[in-house]
This record gives structure tokens, C-alpha cells and sequence, in this order.
């Protein structure tokens, strides 16, 4: 009996793939003859290939016929691996949330056909992965100030790669130290509060448009003096008087004034005679500042009564003389950028040609063509990166690279994790993750000009990383289908998709490059610029040519602080756009702003009262207006989602009942960290 199903079991064998018009039989020379080893190396390429389903296509195995053996069989174009029977469908897990793949579903168990002697064996259709996998895998979604799975309503025309270099640790520990030296080119000369925000001031101009050949440092202005800068400094010699409210601003104003005279007659080449004038006065006016401590002061600088050195002679008050000191000033650290900037440059170029690569020109695309916003793509590869040191310390992670020691949270470390396998195609397995990471955050230390910790909190460039309440997103996702943030960054940004200054490092986490290039065809978008006149003006234009140029669904919801007296050229602009649709203002102090810093910040101290009014207008073409309308009701629902306190309310209601509201889908896991 055993010999008998022996003896047939080779003629009911059916062969694959069938023969047309034939029994599936067995070749007479291979009856008898031991199963044939399985095969070594890659495929000679002498016989057809056939088609494989999609899964064993994507990982690598291909499917040949062999003329020797007069059968099929499989190899794979990864591994090298060769196989006579029909690879298993590997199942997919995610590296991340399941290293070990034990969430995977089982395979699908082996369909057990009857053996019907001479009949060919069907050939199954091809269907959907998620049909060949068996039931769908559970989507794992990182709770916290953000949502990573909206998906985006936005339509782009094709743009080329960009000729940047990849980022590189080694490139971006170069010393840029603008801040240092622009401190050793103001010897005294005016009295600045801190001279980091002064230097952001030209670091701003790159985000502002300013050309050049590297993505941090300006190199190629006209005019050469940063405006950003030069207001900056202005800003803070105190020249122009205003009229004090209190008391105490008055004296503090005169006196700031006067030391700020002294300083620059000291530290220029003025006339003896100028310099004798300026001293009698200043010494007479901190007289009578400390015999009036605690006196009504009603007069305003040069009224009767009050120190002459508010008014010295002509020469004195002509601000054309500090003028050009300031110009002279910015002009300087501009020379000193543009050093830096070839150096970084040079470093760049070493690195390349250690790998025998070579920065590829820029180039243009002539295109029209409609596709979904994708983040940016390089136009050459990355070279090897260099190991940096990850450090695990409680709450944070500590990464580490030539002696510089840059701090982020465990949670926002995970969000960019999820960014990362969205967004990055060159390292499935994450083995850059880490030196990218750093020199993220490396690259926006250096913008700000300090290392973001909780010492440096209160420090005023935290106001150019300051991001929305995580209710006000959701409200605008949800009344006005918002996906897309013109201006965010990797450890800011609440949607997965986001325009940020700096795309050579920021696009491995979603960003999508810079506004000003973004040429959006349809989609709505949320807008808070950074506090630049220059880059809020040239946003509102860039805007106002998008809708004039799309006939689809767009809408802008921008969103600028209430500065009146004077009113900034782009907060007029925005007011009086043709596409303006509604505007509302928040009042000051009832509003709230998540912490620039907050991702090395604790969860108390994330929330910033706003000190300024914002006010909130919404830019919309005929179509965006129709599909996006600010009704009464939406927009009362966004002016609640401001109010202070909700984003509490909203964190108490997730830990009580951790699912994110709106979930496209009831096969979403919550981790809560």
C-alpha cells in the first residue's frame, strides 16, 4: 500500500507552471532521480522570468526557470538565497514599535487543494496586500502634543531635487560662533541685552530668502547690512525717546539714554570739545536722577526743568552718526558669515571627495505636473556618517559629538522617530537616525544662538520656536481641514507635513522645505510666521500669488501678533488683501503659546501667556472660501479652542480615555508615554 501511493504520488504532482494544453506531468528522465540540491548564486539569466505576487516581489525574490533541472525556481536579489519551492510570504512589522514582530499577524495557513490527476493548478489573481496579509495590523499612534497620522490635502507642482549636501556632524560642528564675534565687534559701543538675538537677526535672512550657498549662513546679499539685524540694534540704543507711562519707565529710559551717549562718545573718534559737552551732561543728568528718587516725573527730556543731556548740541542728537555706526556694525558680522560659510563650504567639499562625490549643480524643473506634497529629496547620496554618543538620561536622551552635548526629550525623540520612518527613504534601518538627530538640534542651537535647556528658558529667542495650543490644531483640522503648517519644525510641529527654514536637515523628519518655494495648488494651511517683518511681508505675498494663480480649493489661516503703533507693512497687507475672508483678534493675556524649548522642557512649563494681542485672518480664494467657509460657528469654536486652560482640559480628558478624537479608523492603538 505504501509503494503504491509512492508509485503515484510523482504522477499526480502537478508541475509549475502548467503546460499549455498538457497534463501537468513530470519529465520521464526525472522519474526516479532524487530531488535535485538546492540551487547556488545568483541566476545565469538564460531562461524566462515570471511574475511573482506583489509581497515576494518587494522582498527581493524573483522567479526563473531552470533548464537543467526543467523546473522553476526562486532566488532572491537581497540575499542571494535560492529556493525550488515557492517562498513564504514574510509578514511586515515595524521596526520600532515591533522589533521582535510579535504583533504581526500569522501568515495564512496553506489552502489544501484535492490532487485531481492531469488538471492544471489554478492560477490565483493577483490580490491587495492587505488581503494576502489576513487581517489588517493594528496602527500604533505616539500620544502626545501632536497628531503624525492626518493625513495631507495637499496638492504641490513638481519641484527638483536640491544640490544641498546631506547634513553631516562633522560639518555642522564647525565653529559658528557669530554671537562671540559679533560681541568683538561691539567694543562698548552700545548698550545691547543680549547680543544672540542680535546675530539671529542676521540668521534670520537665510528664512527670510536670502540667497547664497548654504542653508544657515547669509553669503550672497544685497544689500549686505540685515535689516532684521540693524532694527535689532537700533532697537536697543535708546535714541528715540517715547512718552513713559509710569515713573519709573521715564527715569529708566533717561538713564539708558544717557549711559548709551557716553559709551559711543567714548568709543568713537569724536571731537575733544564733543566728548567735554557730552560728560558735563550726562554727569548732570544722573545728578538730578538720584536727588528726584521717588519725585513726579511729568516732564518729558528737553522741557524746562529737566537735564540738558536728553538735548546736546546738534552734533550730538543727529542720529545719521549712530546710524552709520550701526551699518558698520552689521556689515562686519555680514563679511564674518559669509567666512564661515565657506568654510562650512570647504569642510563640505572635503567630506564629499573622501567618498569620491561631488556636489551636483542646481537644478530647474519645467513641469506642471500635480502631485502630493512630499518632503524634500537630495540630489546626490550621503556619505558615511560619523557614530555619535546616545545617552539615555531619565526624562531625556543626551546626544553627544566631539565634546557638544545637546539635550531632547524621550517623547519628542519618539516623535521624530515616527517622522523619520514617514519621511526618510535612505535609511530603512535607521542606522543615521542618531548623527541626524544631532545635528537637528545642533543646527536650531545655533540659529538661536544658545543651547535650549530649562536655564535658558527665559530667553527671548524662544519666541521664533513658540508653536500653537495642541486644541487649537485640532480645531483647525477639524472646522477648517488644516493639514499643513507654512511654518514649523521637526521638534515643534504638530502635523507630519510643515515648511521649516533649514530643509538640508530638517526634510529626513517631514519638512517640506521653505514656504517661499512651496508652490501649493490646492490644501489648507495654518500660518504663524516668525516675529520678522521681512519674512511675514513675504509670506503674505507669497500667499496672495498662490491664490490668485489656483482656481482649486485653497485657504490660508494666518495668524500675526496685534503690533499697532506703528502697524507692520505686513499686518497692513494681510488687512487688506483681496482674499481676506474674516478676521478676528484675540485679546492679550487670554491666549496661550506652547514654549519654543519645549522639547527639553517639562510639562509645566510649557504654556506661555501670550503678552501681545494675535490677531487671525483667513485668506481663501473663491473655491477654498466654499469649502472652507470661517462661519460664525467655526470660528467661535477656534476662539474657545485659545482659551488658556484647555489644553489642560484636553490632557486630563486623553488620560481618562486615551483614544485622540477624529481617529480615521477603530484598529489604532494609543501609547501613552
Amino acid at each position: 500500500m505504501n509503494e503504491e501511493a509512492d508509485a503515484k504520488a510523482p504522477e499526480e504532482r502537478p508541475m509549475w507552471p502548467p503546460l499549455d494544453g498538457g497534463a501537468a506531468q513530470l519529465p520521464p528522465q526525472h522519474l526516479g532521480v532524487p530531488v535535485p540540491t538546492t540551487p547556488q548564486g545568483a541566476p545565469l539569466g538564460q531562461g524566462p522570468e515570471y511574475e511573482l505576487p506583489f509581497e515576494l516581489q518587494q522582498q527581493g525574490w524573483k522567479r526563473f526557470w531552470s533548464k537543467r533541472e526543467n523546473r522553476p525556481y526562486f532566488w532572491n536579489k537581497l540575499t542571494g538565497e535560492s529556493l525550488w519551492e515557492m517562498p513564504l510570504v514574510k509578514p511586515h512589522f515595524d521596526p520600532i514599535t515591533d522589533p521582535l514582530g510579535i504583533c504581526a499577524p500569522p501568515p495564512p495557513a496553506p489552502i489544501h487543494m484535492a490532487h485531481v490527476p492531469n488538471a492544471p493548478v489554478p492560477v490565483a489573481k493577483r490580490r491587495a496586500s492587505e488581503e494576502l496579509a489576513g487581517p489588517q495590523v493594528k496602527k500604533f499612534v505616539l500620544a502626545g502634543p501632536w497628531d503624525l497620522d492626518v493625513p495631507t490635502n495637499v496638492i504641490i507642482l513638481e519641484r527638483p531635487p536640491c544640490s544641498y549636501m546631506h547634513s553631516h556632524p562633522e560639518v555642522e560642528a564647525c565653529p559658528v560662533q557669530l554671537p562671540r564675534q559679533a560681541a568683538a565687534v561691539l567694543p562698548g559701543a552700545v548698550p545691547l541685552q543680549g547680543v544672540h538675538r542680535r546675530a539671529q537677526g542676521l540668521l534670520q535672512q537665510v528664512a527670510d530668502g536670502a540667497e547664497g550657498y548654504d542653508p544657515l549662513l547669509p553669503s550672497n546679499c544685497y544689500p549686505e547690512v540685515s535689516l532684521s539685524m540693524y532694527k535689532e540694534i537700533m532697537n536697543d540704543i535708546p535714541i528715540k525717546l517715547v512718552r513713559p507711562k509710569f515713573t519709573g519707565d521715564a527715569r529708566k529710559q533717561l538713564s539708558r539714554y544717557a549711559e548709551a551717549a557716553k559709551k559711543i562718545m567714548e568709543s568713537r573718534n569724536a571731537e575733544a570739545e564733543s566728548r567735554k559737552v557730552v560728560k558735563w551732561n550726562v554727569d548732570e543728568t544722573f545728578q538730578w536722577l538720584r536727588k528726584t528718587v521717588g519725585g513726579n516725573v511729568r516732564r518729558l527730556p528737553g522741557q524746562a526743568g529737566a537735564p540738558q543731556a536728553a538735548v546736546p548740541a546738534a552734533p550730538h542728537r543727529d542720529g545719521e552718526y549712530v546710524k552709520q555706526s550701526v551699518e558698520g556694525i552689521c556689515s562686519k558680522i555680514y563679511h564674518l558669515s559669509a567666512d564661515y560659510a565657506k568654510k562650512v563650504r570647504d569642510k563640505s567639499n572635503a567630506i564629499l571627495k573622501e567618498h569620491g562625490m561631488e556636489l551636483p549643480p542646481p537644478m530647474t524643473m519645467h513641469t506642471t505636473r500635480k502631485v502630493w506634497c512630499y518632503p524634500v529629496q537630495f540630489a546626490i547620496g550621503c556619505p558615511r556618517l560619523p557614530v555619535v554618543e546616545y545617552l539615555p538620561d531619565r526624562d531625556q536622551a543626551l546626544l553627544r559629538f566631539q565634546g557638544d552635548t545637546l539635550a531632547i526629550n524621550s517623547t519628542h525623540l519618539q516623535k521624530l522617530e515616527h517622522l523619520y520612518r514617514h519621511s526618510c527613504f535612505d535609511d530603512r534601518k535607521f542606522e543615521l537616525f542618531i548623527p541626524r538627530v544631532w545635528v537637528m538640534l545642533k543646527r536650531y542651537a545655533t540659529f538661536l544662538g544658545v543651547n535650549p535647556s530649562s536655564s535658558t528658558a527665559n530667553s527671548d529667542v524662544q519666541d521664533a520656536q513658540q508653536s500653537l495650543p495642541v486644541t487649537v490644531f485640532e480645531c483647525l483640522n477639524r472646522s477648517f481641514g488644516v493639514t499643513f503648517e507654512c511654518f514649523g519644525s521637526p521638534l515643534n510641529c504638530y502635523f507630519k507635513q510643515y515648511c521649516s527654514a533649514f530643509a538640508d536637515c530638517d526634510s529626513y523628519f517631514g519638512s517640506r522645505g521653505s514656504f517661499l518655494q512651496l508652490k501649493a495648488v490646492s490644501g489648507s494651511f495654518e500660518a504663524n510666521p516668525p516675529y520678522s517683518e521681512e519674512l511675514m511681508e513675504a509670506s503674505v505675498n507669497h500667499m496672495e500669488r498662490l491664490l490668485s494663480d489656483s482656481p482649486e480649493p485653497l485657504s490660508f489661516v494666518v495668524l500675526m501678533p496685534d503690533y499697532r503703533e506703528p502697524t507692520p507693512a505686513a499686518l497692513e497687507r494681510l488687512e487688506s488683501s483681496q482674499f481676506k475672508r474674516r478676521q478676528v483678534t484675540v485679546p492679550a493675556f487670554e491666549h496661550e503659546f506652547r514654549h519654543g524649548f519645549q522639547h527639553v522642557l517639562s510639562k509645566s512649563e510649557l504654556n506661555v501667556r501670550s503678552v501681545h494681542g494675535t490677531v487671525i485672518v483667513w485668506l481663501q480664494n473663491a473655491a477654498g472660501h466654499q469649502k472652507w467657509e470661517p462661519s460664525e460657528e467655526r470660528v467661535q469654536a477656534l476662539l474657545e479652542a485659545f482659551r488658556p486652560g484647555r489644553e489642560r482640559e484636553r490632557d486630563r480628558q486623553e488620560l481618562l480615555s486615551p483614544t485622540r478624537q477624529g481617529s480615521a479608523s477603530d484598529a489604532k492603538e494609543v501609547v501613552v508615554h
